[in-house]
């Protein structure tokens, strides 16, 4: 049984001392780093142009986070593009939706969001608006990863598509790998990642990357698919009824493998 003593969380360090992270350091006399393997950049206004897309063709635009929200308005600033009053705006939350007063004058008449706040019912708000034009902005992931099996309340435009309503996709952002190469201290017995572009960056950075007794920990079906599919040996999966978040399902594996 190999020892864990020093672990890797692909995320932000939290900003609060509070984080369970910390409380696993202490009980269990492990080091846990933070690095983000990815990072986001906007596409130009060139890349944009060459998917041949007329954003004032659409009648609704689709947002799936607030880095959604930022590239269209940015794009639409610098190819001079202003919004009608007219636009609908749909997002998977009402925290989420509130973020446009940043750019436009929220109103609730053209501002829509699933009534539970859970975003899994995203897709019964624009059901309702079947005759809609659809324009949704994502990020290059969706389409690296877009054959990747999902559960269909996961993947929207998939389940649109099945629906027979029509919606354009933008690509308005791309996750690129952070470069480790030169990092001397990038050695860990166990690491925990939350996205498939982690783990892409794990081998864009390493490319020869041997597993052998590192632990993997993956948050996520879709993740843990990238893992498999990269051939590594994933040792952690959660959320799992017994263990919800990655913090939980590190420290019931310290518990019962240290």
């Amino acid at each position: 049984m190999s020892q864990i003593k020093r672990i890797l969380v692909s995320q932000p360090k939290p900003a609060t001392e509070k984080s369970p992270y910390f409380d696993i350091e202490a009980k269990y006399d492990v080091k846990i780093d933070f690095k983000q393997l990815i990072k986001i950049e906007g596409v130009t206004t060139k890349e944009f142009r060459t998917q041949k897309i007329n954003i004032l063709d659409h009648t609704a635009i689709i947002f799936p986070n607030k880095l959604a929200v930022d590239h269209f308005f940015r794009i639409c600033e610098e190819m001079k593009i202003k919004m009608h009053d007219e636009m609908r705006y749909i997002f998977p939350k009402e925290e989420h939706s509130h973020y446009i007063s940043k750019y436009v004058q929220y109103r609730k008449r053209r501002i829509y969001f699933p009534a539970d706040g859970s975003g899994t019912d995203m897709v019964d708000v624009i059901k309702k608006r079947p005759k809609e034009k659809y324009l949704a902005v994502v990020s290059d992931v969706y389409e690296v990863n877009k054959n990747i099996s999902v559960d269909p309340k996961d993947d929207y435009l998939a389940v649109l598509s099945a629906n027979n309503i029509q919606c354009d996709k933008a690509v308005m952002y791309r996750t690129v790998s952070v470069d480790y190469t030169q990092d001397p201290d990038f050695k860990y017995d166990m690491m925990a990642f939350f996205t498939p572009s982690g783990i892409h960056s794990l081998f864009d950075n390493f490319p020869d990357f041997k597993q052998g007794d590192i632990k993997i920990a993956c948050f996520g079906p879709t993740v843990v698919k990238a893992a498999e599919e990269a051939g590594l040996r994933v040792d952690i999966q959660c959320p799992t009824d017994e263990c919800k978040s990655m913090p939980a399902a590190i420290e019931n594996y310290l518990k019962n493998n240290q």
